[in-house]
């Protein structure tokens, strides 16, 4: 991946904050939309969710899920030249007190400050979504094939 690829996928994982989870619903694709948010070097994803939405469950059964994670419409003639990442990963739920629990609940509440409430619902967890590999597409040319390596070295762009 050339440079301005690896800086293009990093500004596009930084700055959106919406993703669609893909979950596996009685053996079919099932999309639903996300907040997310990420640790510095792209090593996890995470989001907040009740228990009782239908991808929670499905996450429950079936820790394989994927984000889709794009730039948002602007309008252009062409949108398939819209840069976005599909990252296929596992799903696991946190628990509060665990490590690192604090520093992505403060993360969430930095990004979403209207989540404070929700942490304080039983109902609600954090997900830590481990990317496996994925698909980047810069624009109508270039795309790319990703590892969780490659998503650690571009998170420093």
């Amino acid at each position: 991946m050339d440079v301005n690829s690896e800086k293009l996928l990093a500004h596009v994982i930084r700055s959106t904050r919406i993703a669609a989870l893909g979950t596996l619903r009685d053996e079919a694709a099932h999309l639903s939309m996300v907040p997310f948010v990420t640790v510095d070097d792209f090593s996890d994803f995470y989001i907040h969710d009740s228990r009782i939405a239908q991808h929670t469950m499905d996450m429950q059964k079936d820790k394989r899920v994927s984000l889709l994670i794009a730039e948002t419409d602007d309008g252009r003639d062409d949108p398939q030249t819209l840069a976005r990442v599909s990252i296929r990963g596992s799903a696991v739920l946190m628990e509060n007190g665990e490590p690192g629990y604090t520093l992505v609940k403060n993360l969430y509440i930095e990004r979403f400050p209207e989540s404070v409430p929700l942490f304080k619902l039983e109902d609600f967890g954090l997900w830590r979504i481990k990317p496996k590999g994925g698909r980047f597409i810069a624009n109508l040319v270039k795309a790319y094939n990703i590892t969780p390596e490659t998503l650690q070295k571009v998170s420093q762009r």
